[in-house]
């Protein structure tokens, strides 16, 4: 493989370039390089884009022919079984009517031809696979099953043989990514108002307007592979080629992602190769009756904290399972990338568990896991190869070095990871301070500590911070006083201060945590309580899992103002290119008077952290000799401010030096707002 520049990939000692500190672990980084070496020439002829990665195409249901006429095959790799036999409703579930053949590699497989009417399979038959090993007979759901449906009697899962006879309609091309992505982070079961889980087409005709309305350029869908227990939120995932079916059809998801296309949004996926569910009627654990199949055996195969298998990287099928899964989503459902789930838990044989990566030698050594390292990395060659602007992001808490580095360079391939440290940081603050108390140095030290060379997303909270036994930021400012006190009409020094706060908290963190933004659907306009799935201990309640969207369209209840300011704030990206601007300087910082003042690109952001006192004629210094005109104040009343500056507020430039600025100028700033300023030239405003 070449890199970008048409040289050699070298050795996997790339990093070092980019971080001097790495360099006594440079015989690390060629070992880890040459293990992916050692990796792909396990792969079937050592091509990516060859059968390695089109699993799909061969086991599960697939269309083809055998001498000579037209049918479906269906091939399943269960090397430690004795025998499988393929049921469903197309032969009353007989599992002795349809036996399947074995070839060397433990690939067995039957074929239906369609001239057989009395043992065809056609679209939406049910299906399973009756799996015998060791005396023991269980039905199984097929390893690389399209779609699988529950019996609303039974609740158990069935395989659905899914072939419809035309195929899906695209009607427009996936948009070009921008630079800068505003992420809007979803959950289509939980995108409706009712208690009850939400649709497919529910989420095309009403959310995905909403979030177009707010200037986002992205969604990223959270569950969308089958998974039985709602409560998991997607990630104990039984069956990963198969869309959720509580949602609604394959085509109606193809539907969303073609509409989203169609309105400018790319769509990203949460992917979820970290671990898988433990079921064994559902799901891959035991398929073969071994416990070495997919999964690694014995204690090494089970995660302690979440109760789930995981994969062996190292096994060959296993790399062909989950590479061809990259490939199906891209190329059968368009998406446009993924985010990946427990990279984590993923990279180190402890999984992270307890550990502070404090040291370089935590990402070197025995904990780290080399085949998951070299999986990650083929993973993203693939997804980049299917489709050359595809979008990856680490789900990464350890800061492993060259996670969104090129793999060329050693690193693992990501194009961003996820800032993850800032929301726990925010709910730290909240948890344990008044706002009064924030350290504003430690702050703006903390939002830009990551690695330059690597592109991060930045985000206050997403679903994390909200599931049970947390609360939103909003909550953590306001609790209680949102069940009362949002209306225009009432008055509560409580809801005041969070609404401030709530603006100044996002928008420090969209200027300062990275060169992406994510927000969790709702976390725009302050939606109150928590995220709670229904689940045994609620009584299987969905009051905790839907979107209470009337909060914001009701004009008397101040929700729409924090909807309004989020709206405003995406435009600073979309009018002045601000997430992929890499010029980030402080220009003032009192911690004894509450004011921070920086620069990103050629705005000015102005904050003022004091609980009561207002600056009139506060010096600050500026970038460049211009008047500066505020394109954006947290304090304006449609943000549900008190409206204390005059609009349009131009500050004329003084050639006053301060702090080895040339220029300044004199600002009026209130108690708990900011401000954004940027070089006014005479043209109109934008």
């Amino acid at each position: 493989m070449l890199n970008p520049q048409g040289a050699s990939e070298g050795d996997g000692t790339g990093l070092i370039a980019h971080d001097p500190w790495l360099e006594p672990y440079r015989e690390n980084l060629r070992q880890r390089y040459a293990h992916l070496g050692e990796i792909r020439s396990r792969l079937p002829g050592q091509d990516l884009l060859g059968a390695s990665s089109q699993g799909h195409e061969w086991f599960g249901f697939n269309r083809g022919t055998h001498e000579g006429q037209p049918g479906v095959w269906y091939r399943e790799w269960a090397p430690g079984a004795d025998a499988l036999n393929l049921i469903g409703d197309f032969n009353q579930w007989d599992r002795g009517s349809h036996p399947m053949s074995r070839d060397e590699w433990g690939t067995w497989s039957i074929f239906l031809a369609d001239s057989d009417y009395a043992n065809r399979l056609t679209h939406e038959s049910l299906v399973k696979v009756h799996v015998t090993s060791r005396g023991h007979g269980a039905d199984r759901i097929p390893a690389y099953i399209r779609r699988a449906v529950q019996d609303p009697n039974s609740h158990a899962y069935s395989g659905q043989y899914w072939c419809p006879s035309a195929p899906f309609a695209w009607t427009a091309e996936p948009p070009q990514a921008s630079a800068s992505l505003r992420i809007y982070e979803s959950h289509v079961g939980m995108a409706q108002e009712e208690g009850r889980v939400g649709t497919y087409e529910e989420f095309t005709r009403w959310t995905l307007p909403r979030i177009v309305d707010l200037g986002y350029n992205a969604i990223q869908l959270m569950a969308v592979m089958e998974h039985p227990y709602y409560g998991s939120f997607g990630y104990l995932v039984s069956n990963f080629f198969a869309p959720s079916s509580r949602f609604g059809t394959p085509e109606e998801l193809k539907t969303l992602v073609d509409t989203a296309h169609r309105l400018g949004l790319v769509v990203i996926m949460d992917i979820v190769h970290s671990h898988a569910v433990k079921n064994t009627a559902e799901g891959l654990n035991q398929f073969d009756g071994t416990d070495h199949q997919y999964f690694h055996t014995g204690g090494k195969g089970q995660h302690p904290a979440w109760d789930s298998m995981l994969f062996d990287y190292g096994k060959p099928e296993v790399l062909r399972f989950l590479l061809s899964n990259v490939r199906y989503w891209l190329e059968e459902f368009r998406f446009d990338g993924f985010r990946f789930d427990g990279v984590t838990s993923m990279l180190y044989l402890d999984h992270g568990i307890g550990k502070s990566f404090s040291s370089y030698d935590d990402y070197f050594g025995d904990n780290v896991d080399g085949d998951a390292f070299a999986y990650l990395q083929l993973a993203n060659e693939l997804a980049h190869a299917v489709k050359p602007a595809a979008i990856t992001i680490a789900e990464d808490v350890s800061g492993m070095v060259g996670t969104a580095r090129p793999v060329w360079e050693g690193g693992l391939g990501f194009d961003y990871r996820l800032a993850m440290g800032v929301p726990d940081l925010w709910i730290k603050i909240l948890k344990e301070r008044k706002d009064e108390e924030w350290p504003l140095a430690d702050l703006y030290s903390a939002l830009l500590n990551r690695r330059a060379s690597e592109k991060h997303v930045g985000y206050a909270e997403s679903h994390d911070q909200a599931m049970v036994g947390d609360k939103t930021i909003a909550f953590w400012l306001m609790d209680r006083h949102m069940y009362d006190s949002m209306s225009k009409f009432a008055h509560d020094i409580v809801i005041d201060r969070g609404i401030a706060l709530h603006k100044m908290i996002r928008l420090l963190t969209f200027a300062l945590a990275g060169e992406a933004y994510l927000n969790f659907m709702g976390n725009e306009f302050g939606h109150p309580e928590w995220i709670d799935f229904p689940r045994a201990d609620n009584g299987y309640s969905h009051h905790y899992a839907r979107r209470q969207w009337s909060l914001v369209d009701q004009p008397h209840l101040r929700y729409h103002e924090l909807r309004d300011f989020d709206r405003a704030m995406q435009s600073l990206d979309i009018h002045h290119h601000l997430l992929k601007d890499p010029l980030i300087e402080q220009l003032m910082l009192h911690e004894d008077t509450r004011q921070l003042a920086f620069r990103r690109g050629p705005l000015v952001f102005l904050f003022n952290f004091h609980p009561t006192e207002s600056f009139v004629s506060l010096r600050v210094p500026v970038p460049e000799p211009s008047d500066y005109r505020v394109i954006l104040d947290t304090d304006a009343a449609e943000f549900g401010g008190a409206g204390l500056l005059a609009v349009p507020t131009q500050y004329p430039w003084q050639q006053v030096p301060m702090y080895s600025r040339d220029q300044s100028i004199q600002i009026y700033l209130p108690a708990r707002s900011a401000q954004v300023l940027a070089p006014f030239d005479g043209r109109a405003d934008i």
